[in-house]
């Protein structure tokens, strides 16, 4: 047994405490009542936070909501239009690709709060500051410039010849795509979509700075709880943003695998 090998249980147990140990200070956290330091456990045990995150019309189920709608939008609008984008990036060469790739990656570099302030003089102007599809729209940027960067990765690799023996047997442009393109894309799509939607799950600057205020997601929920003290509501709200990541990746790889699985 080398070394390296006898290590690796160690790396894995330090690996898995790590990621572990938030989640389930979290949890107790969410359900602690009157949990203060230096007490190293709740004094007593509720699930008036749980409860009220999935009763309807309280501010976290609502917030929830609004942030699955978000993020289930921007995923599948995303990938939509990430797929030409990067697909017209691959087919250029030289300078002209590399300053495709710059203009995508723009959005994703940037600052979330300078993207944000450019985003919101677009929103004014087009009358939609304030509204939940100017919080989609605002989220659709970066979405789709991470979007953009991958198609461009796949398509780089991809193989036309599949397409263009297609066409040799008389198929069409439609057909090509959809019979031929996508079903061979299938995983690299919902790769797309889950990417897209992280990339809105997670978004704060740009909520905040379009929305106004009005439009209240899951993040700026967990904010409102920290700053009013409220830590067992944060500590849930911190968890639902985790939880529905971890199943929406779940759920992705599942379908992944069963289409992938499926004779085309």
């Amino acid at each position: 047994m080398t070394e390296g090998s006898r290590s690796r249980p160690a790396v894995l147990a330090a690996l898995a405490l790590s990621a572990l140990a938030p989640l389930a200070l979290l949890l107790l956290a969410s359900v602690g009542r009157d949990w203060f330091f230096p007490a190293p456990w709740p004094p007593a045990m509720t699930l008036e936070s749980w409860g009220d995150a999935f009763r309807g019309g309280g501010r976290m189920a609502a917030a929830l909501g609004t942030s699955l709608v978000l993020a289930v939008g921007t995923g599948l609008a995303g990938a939509a239009v990430g797929w030409p984008i990067g697909r017209a990036l691959a087919d250029l060469s030289g300078w002209a690709r590399h300053l495709g790739a710059s203009a995508a990656f723009l959005p994703v570099a940037a600052p979330p709060v300078a993207l944000a302030t450019g985003l919101h003089l677009s929103a004014l102007t087009a009358g939609v500051a304030g509204t939940t599809g100017g919080v989609f729209l605002s989220h659709l940027v970066p979405a789709t410039g991470y979007a953009a960067l991958y198609f461009l990765g796949v398509f780089t690799l991809f193989d036309r010849r599949v397409e263009d023996e297609a066409r040799t047997l008389g198929a069409g442009p439609r057909t090509v795509l959809w019979r031929v393109t996508m079903p061979m894309m299938r995983r690299q799509l919902g790769e797309a979509f889950l990417l897209g939607f992280l990339v809105s799950w997670a978004q704060v600057a740009t909520t905040l700075v379009i929305g106004g205020g009005r439009v209240r997601t899951l993040p700026l929920e967990v904010f409102a709880y920290l700053q009013a003290g409220q830590d067992r509501y944060a500590a849930t709200g911190a968890l639902l943003l985790v939880i529905p990541a971890l199943l929406m990746l779940g759920a992705v790889r599942f379908a992944v695998a069963r289409a992938e699985a499926t004779p085309l």
